[in-house]
């Protein structure tokens, strides 16, 4: 599916990285799954991503599997290493998109993307719902004023 994506992005002028995340699995349990070891010998020759890959990206489409109706371990712990670059506003105004597969059907690809947009909506600086220009303090002071 990644592949597909990026051929489409190519073929419209884009500029694409293709990454996969690192492997954290031991490999005998890769090894125990003919379908994942094939697919990781399939992807060998793909870089790793890293953050800077997020942060030169202006768009980006996660591909991944379901883990039960959630992310692989692999994707949370590279999402994971991104807090510095939203911390310095890099991971804001970005294009973001996502796809998954399961080996059967309602197999949680639903849930999958949505557990990937937990992250993804909080790349941005502050809230869509509020004036960018309000500091925070003025916020909680607006807040507390509703609330009483």
């Amino acid at each position: 599916m990644a592949q597909i994506a990026a051929e489409a992005a190519r073929e419209l002028g884009a500029e694409v990285r293709v990454r996969k995340v690192a492997e954290l699995a031991p490999r005998d349990v890769i090894e125990s799954s003919p379908a994942w070891k094939a697919h990781v010998e399939a992807t060998a020759h793909i870089p790793v991503a890293t953050p800077d890959d997020v942060a030169w990206a202006d768009a980006i489409i996660f591909s991944v599997p379901s883990r039960f109706g959630n992310i692989p371990s692999q994707m949370k712990q590279f999402l994971d290493t991104l807090g510095p670059l939203w911390a310095k506003g890099q991971t804001a105004n970005k294009v973001v998109s996502a796809m998954s597969s399961a080996q059967n059907p309602h197999g949680g690809q639903e849930a999958t993307i949505l557990s990937l947009y937990t992250s993804m909506y909080h790349w941005a600086p502050s809230s869509p719902h509020r004036d960018l220009r309000t500091r925070p303090r003025t916020l909680r002071a607006e807040t507390r004023t509703v609330r009483a």
